[in-house]
């Protein structure tokens, strides 16, 4: 048996690199999906060569079906593992003044980008589809259950789709030997927060969080290498939620 190959998309920066590195330590050869940062991906799939694992980056948008069918079909073999990453919230505000392209592109990134993957996974990975098994991982946030009232409930209405996702494709494929789980990060240090235009949030709004810190990229990847590896061999369906408490 082969050392198992897992896909993460956005996996050039933050939660994704992390995940990357830390499912290259646990020997898994990795797919790195990026979306527009060459050189970034370049850098984690370098990092994951390193220790021994291979590694391969691919430009994708996973809001195209054609994209995502790339992201399953390099030259590494067929995946047996997919952490559907990629997201961003985009702006900060009130639903109200949120423009409406802003409001799509980040419901089809974060909902739709995930459905794709998920859905391309079943279809490489599903025993009674011909394939060998695997596991799926879909990144939520706490966003999903807190509504996130005066800065991105779009956002948040799109990571409680994605725990559905995960409710409802577990139980689907459960007979078709690949595994279906989530992991909803809290407030974490990324530049996902730069990206809708407020750089200083993560310190910003710390009070929220009882554990009184933000988390770490490096705290949310172990949960994600745990759930896609045989130690949770019999958890489906469950998303974990990684928001020191929050």
């Amino acid at each position: 048996m082969g050392a198992p190959l897992t896909v993460v998309t956005g996996g050039s920066r933050g939660i994704g690199a992390a995940t990357v590195a830390a499912l290259a330590r646990a020997g898994h050869d990795v797919v790195v999906g990026y979306r527009s940062d060459g050189a970034a991906a370049a850098r984690v799939v370098a990092d994951a060569e390193a220790v021994g694992v291979r590694a391969v980056a691919v430009r994708a948008d996973v809001t195209d079906p054609a994209d995502v069918d790339r992201l399953f079909a390099t030259d590494l073999g067929t995946p047996t593992g997919l952490v559907a990453n990629a997201g961003l919230t985009a702006h900060l505000g009130d639903l109200a003044d949120t423009p409406v392209d802003v409001v799509r592109t980040v419901l089809e990134v974060n909902l739709l980008g995930a459905v794709l993957c998920c859905r391309r996974a079943a279809q490489v990975m599903a025993t009674d589809r011909g394939g060998a098994g695997g596991a799926v991982v879909c990144i939520s946030s706490s966003a999903a259950t807190l509504g996130s009232p005066h800065e991105y409930v779009h956002y948040a209405a799109a990571k409680a789709g994605v725990d559905a996702l995960v409710v409802g494709l577990a139980k689907e494929l459960a007979a078709s030997g690949v595994r279906v789980n989530g992991v909803a990060p809290g407030l974490v240090r990324t530049d996902i927060h730069t990206g809708a235009g407020d750089p200083g949030r993560v310190d910003r709004v710390t009070g929220r969080v009882p554990l009184g810190r933000a988390g770490e990229p490096d705290e949310i990847a172990p949960a994600v290498v745990w759930l896609l590896g045989p130690d949770a061999g019999y958890v489906s369906g469950t998303v974990l939620r990684v928001a020191g408490g929050l």
